[in-house]
């Protein structure tokens, strides 16, 4: 399916590497003007060497009020994509409150003070927007030793649906995607031995782990006029996990 943002400007979260650094490219690639945000500024600078139409900003979304100063300046935004996220993996009564603080600031608090910046853009152009939030199955299913990541997973999908009720008479819709484990270096490094990737697998019902593509896809699909009905959806992308 081919996607056309002509016209149209994107913000990402988190485009340094993974999902979100290949968002922000097949977004560039469907003509729409891209604005990545992320933290390291290596990483930064090699993503617009190899794609110059990306812009990139050096920013910690996790300040609450350096974000709103630098965000509020960037000019109008007509489709967000908040998907800088971080976790830990680790039993309940090992974790801490720097743990709870550090991936709540990111998945759940920075994600709120990012989505209101665009919508008070938005807002004030009187502009349809259109915004994906990135989850997880960690929202939908409980996962072993996740306990603070699959919390702050179930605040983005409870989030993206007050926010799509409360802003679609402004024709803003706000969806999230829920992918299972996803083959980024990341992912392959986690999940390359048998021992732990076999077990999972076999609650996958297509017996497949994602790759990077998959998500892309439907978070292009979620931001286009071809999904112009769908707000407030929580998109399991995960081989069939939650209905196992």
């Amino acid at each position: 399916m081919a996607f056309d943002f002509k016209g149209k400007t994107a913000l990402v979260t988190g485009v340094t590497k993974g999902i979100g650094r290949q968002i922000a490219i097949e977004l560039s690639k469907s003509n729409a003007r891209v604005i990545g945000v992320g933290r390291t500024k290596e990483l930064l600078a090699e993503l617009t060497t190899q794609h110059p139409s990306i812009k990139t900003i050096a920013l910690d979304i996790s300040d609450w009020k350096k974000t709103g100063e630098v965000l509020s300046n960037i000019g109008p935004i007509d489709m967000l994509v908040n998907n800088a996220a971080m976790g830990w993996v680790k039993s309940l009564m090992d974790v801490t409150e720097d743990d709870f603080d550090s991936v709540f600031s990111i998945n759940s608090k920075a994600l709120i003070n990012v989505t209101q910046i665009v919508i008070t853009n938005l807002l004030a152009r009187n502009a349809p927007g259109a915004i994906v939030n990135l989850s997880s199955q960690a929202s939908l299913v409980g996962l072993m030793n996740h306990t603070v990541y699959c919390s702050s997973k179930g605040a983005v999908d409870a989030f993206t649906r007050a926010v799509a009720l409360e802003y679609g008479p402004r024709n803003i819709r706000a969806n999230s995607v829920n992918p299972t484990v996803i083959m980024t270096e990341m992912g392959r490094l986690g999940w390359s031995d048998p021992k732990i990737k076999e077990p999972m697998l076999q609650k996958i019902p297509l017996r497949r782990f994602g790759e990077i593509d998959d998500v892309v896809g439907a978070v292009l699909f979620l931001l286009s006029d071809k999904a112009e009905l769908i707000t407030g959806v929580a998109l399991p992308i995960d081989g069939g996990y939650v209905c196992a």
